[in-house]
């Protein structure tokens, strides 16, 4: 699904894909979002930067977000008037409205053997803000915002 919409007075195009709750849709969320930035002119910075949110973020729906026989769904907004130092928001929306992400504590110690946990953490030092909101009927959706640095 691929659409231009309005946005606040600036038009932004929409891409969404409904994926697998899998290792593989995880890994094909990235790929697919790389692949429609590159192709709409977006810059490298902004494209590396949303890979690495796009792969956090689906590896969390698939991970902690799964519900068996439901799919997640990644939902990219570009700002299409100029791509190249534009605006992303990057969505990724899953079955389990019950379980919410959290942030690890800025100054919580480091675990010398972690298992997990630092995807959010990469996350949040990787976007300009994110948070997460209810997806009806029973799901959520984790929104990541990523701007074009000023020194890219």
């Amino acid at each position: 699904m691929n659409h231009a919409t309005p946005h606040v007075g600036r038009p932004v195009s929409t891409v969404t894909h409904l994926l697998s709750s899998t290792r593989r849709g995880a890994r094909l969320a990235r790929l697919l979002a790389v692949t429609e930035l590159r192709s709409r002119g977006a810059s490298q910075d902004l494209t590396e930067r949303a890979e690495l949110v796009v792969a956090e973020l689906a590896a969390n729906a698939v991970l902690h977000g799964r519900v068996p026989g439901r799919c997640f769904r990644l939902t990219l907004v570009l700002d299409v008037l100029d791509p190249a130092a534009g605006r992303l928001r990057v969505e990724v929306s899953d079955a389990r409205g019950d379980l919410h992400p959290v942030p690890r504590p800025a100054d919580a110690a480091p675990d010398p053997l972690p298992t997990g946990g630092r995807g959010l953490t990469l996350v949040t030092a990787l976007a300009d803000h994110w948070d997460c909101v209810p997806h009806p009927p029973g799901g959520k959706t984790v929104r990541a915002v990523l701007t074009t640095s000023v020194d890219a």
